[in-house]
């Protein structure tokens, strides 16, 4: 195995033989570009991760932040990578060439650092600056533009994002941070925040806080909450640094995982001193946050994806070194030489849903990626929306599911270890800890259940819903009659069936008032879809690698009809191997795994209200 990171097989067999990512090139916007190109940068970002990033994993976490005089030191460890990222520009891939960036495809960008994500804490500091920068590339002004973007592009500025308040949490309306207008046109801040990622370091110079408050005077709620640039150092005409911002870093969150990343309190103008510029128009705070929002949701996806990635490919590692026990054919021979552990039917099955979910992720998170960029780059509106539209209704997916089933990808790691995996001389526990908070932050899952239910599938009259829905059938039908997938894809149209049932089931409850019952159902419906939508993007790969395998053993004068002739084949083959190990993913998962959404239509349909009919005393006596 090359790396422990990611299968570079698998994310080049998503990106060329399954989206044709190379085809953006033939768009006026990507012309520049060309697969050459990205697979040059593809296989930097991989010297890149394995060389500098991953060794730092282990030594940050250990290390940790710290707090002293106010100032907040990030581990040593950090120091020249992050230098070396900006220096070779992987913070600004996709942003804009009028802007200082590269205007690569954002696949480009998702499938990098689907190479560096392994190690959140390092990641999310160039990341988070990158993510305020296109903030105010979209709606600073150009006097705002000229004076931060140049730095933030080059890394030498950083910075973070500021919503999360101790008594407001995820109620963002309820936000208590307030915002004085001077005469001048700008602000005075003053409030607390938590949680705030990044929230300082000693990585740039200064660092550049996109911050939500509410200008004195304006409506409670979401609607009256504006949002402000609130640098660490204001800046002079002349783009030199001035004086210190009034906020102080109250403390470093004490953390379960992601040691090597600030997470910090921070205390907006305690002496009625701190600058603030407005981003944006007034009242137009959370319009303008959602789109750093949902960058980081597509982000924290990612997150679910490396942590899995790296977590499966240690446990397959291990599981073929690691000797213990005979084979079932010797097991009442107790003179049997041992066997690694990989030959026992368990530990294969754990392999495999793993292998399954680790691709199916992969797939997800390409395939919103490459609609983002077709709906940016292709000139027919009514097929850009389209794309858009795609976009829209995966974005809460690929944030909710790929963080669940990362984390629990890196749990049935530990299980393939043993009581090895719950020490620390192993890195799954690192790989657990770090993934867990990425259900939690960026809205919880729960929250992207009702953002999924609530809000995205109504949009445009169901219509962003149910083209997803004519992509997923398009599949099933090319494949249907492939006696080879074993009917793989009826199962799948099965599943597809049920996700328009479920729509149509939503909407006669809310016809009927029984608003209940998808709200309370949220949740178990988004996993639901994500593992239809997971059965449908494996079903894609099986028929291009059965397409891909049957030329091989044609070529080879193979019969692929026969069992005995392939498995031999498979074996000296690593084309083989990879090609029918995509089958024996997708066969496994649809058989195994997506039946699992029988149980789950069932429940809905109950309309069990249980868990808002059981009495608040009830839960414990």
């Amino acid at each position: 195995m090359a790396n422990l990171i990611l299968d570079e097989r698998d994310q080049k067999f998503v990106l060329y033989e399954m989206l044709e990512v190379e085809k953006l090139c033939e768009t006026e916007k990507y012309a520049d570009f060309s697969r050459d190109m990205f697979d040059m940068i593809l296989s930097e970002a991989q010297k890149f991760a394995v060389e500098e990033i991953l060794p730092t994993l282990e030594e940050s976490d250990r290390e940790g932040c710290r707090l002293e005089n106010g100032q907040v030191y990030v581990p040593k460890c950090f120091h020249r990578p992050y230098k070396l990222f900006c220096e070779a520009g992987w913070n600004c891939m996709s942003f804009p060439q009028e802007h200082g960036g590269q205007g690569l495809p954002f696949i480009m960008r998702v499938a990098s650092h689907d190479w560096f994500v392994h190690n959140f804490a390092f990641s999310s500091y160039p990341g988070l600056g990158e993510g305020a920068s296109h903030l105010i590339g979209v709606y600073g002004t150009e006097e705002q533009k000229k004076k931060y973007i140049p730095k933030m592009i080059s890394g030498q500025w950083g910075g973070s994002m500021c919503l999360t308040e101790p008594g407001a949490g995820s109620d963002v309306g309820n936000l208590s941070t307030k915002a004085i207008r001077q005469p001048d046109g700008t602000f005075k801040i003053q409030g607390t925040k938590m949680f705030i990622t990044g929230g300082d370091q000693d990585l740039t110079e200064n660092i550049i806080h996109p911050v939500l408050a509410r200008i004195e005077g304006d409506p409670a709620g979401t609607k009256g909450i504006s949002i402000f640039i609130v640098p660490k150092f204001l800046v002079n005409e002349d783009g030199s640094l001035g004086r210190r911002n009034d906020f102080e870093i109250g403390k470093i969150e004490e953390k379960m995982g992601i040691h090597g990343s600030s997470t910090c309190v921070i205390n907006f103008g305690d002496n009625n001193d701190c600058y603030g510029e407005l981003l944006g128009e007034e009242r137009s705070g959370m319009k303008v946050m959602f789109q750093m929002m949902n960058e980081a949701r597509i982000a924290t996806g990612l997150q679910g994806l490396t942590s899995a990635s790296i977590a499966y490919l240690h446990a397959l590692q291990y599981t073929k070194e690691r000797l213990q026990g005979s084979s079932l054919m010797d097991f009442k021979n107790p003179e049997a030489p041992r066997v690694a552990i990989i030959e026992h039917p368990d530990v294969r099955r754990m392999l495999l849903w793993m292998k399954a979910n680790v691709e199916s992720m992969r797939a997800l998170m390409y395939y919103a990626t490459v609609c983002g960029d077709k709906a940016s780059s292709l000139k027919d509106p009514v097929e850009a929306e389209k794309w858009l539209g795609i976009v829209e209704v995966l974005t809460p997916i690929v944030k909710a599911y790929c963080t669940d089933i990362g984390f629990r990808v890196t749990e049935t790691a530990m299980q393939c270890y043993g009581g090895y995996g719950f020490c620390s001389e192993y890195p799954i526990e690192q790989f657990m800890r770090d993934e867990k908070i990425a259900s939690i932050y960026e809205g919880t899952n729960g929250i992207q259940a009702l953002d999924l239910v609530g809000r995205k599938m109504g949009m445009k009259k169901g219509t962003y819903f149910m083209t997803l829905l004519g992509e997923m059938g398009a599949t099933v039908a090319k494949y249907r009659d492939n006696k080879a997938l074993n009917g793989l894809a009826d199962d799948v149209q099965a599943g597809v069936n049920a996700l328009a049932e479920m729509g149509m089931f939503f909407g006669s409850c809310a016809k009927a008032g029984k608003f209940l019952v998808p709200i309370g159902n949220a949740y178990p419906f988004l996993m639901m879809m994500g593992k239809i939508v997971s059965a449908w993007l494996l079903l894609w790969q099986a028929g291009i690698a059965l397409e891909k395998l049957t030329a091989l053993c044609s070529a080879k004068g193979v019969d692929a009809s026969d069992p005995f002739g392939l498995a031999a084949f498979v074996k000296e083959s690593k084309d083989a191997a990879f090609y029918d190990g995509k089958i024996k993913s997708a066969r496994y998962f649809i058989k195994n795994v997506l039946p699992e959404v029988d149980a789950v239509v069932k429940a809905i349909k109950s309309e069990d209200l249980s868990i808002m009919e059981i009495a608040t005393e009830s839960f414990a006596s």
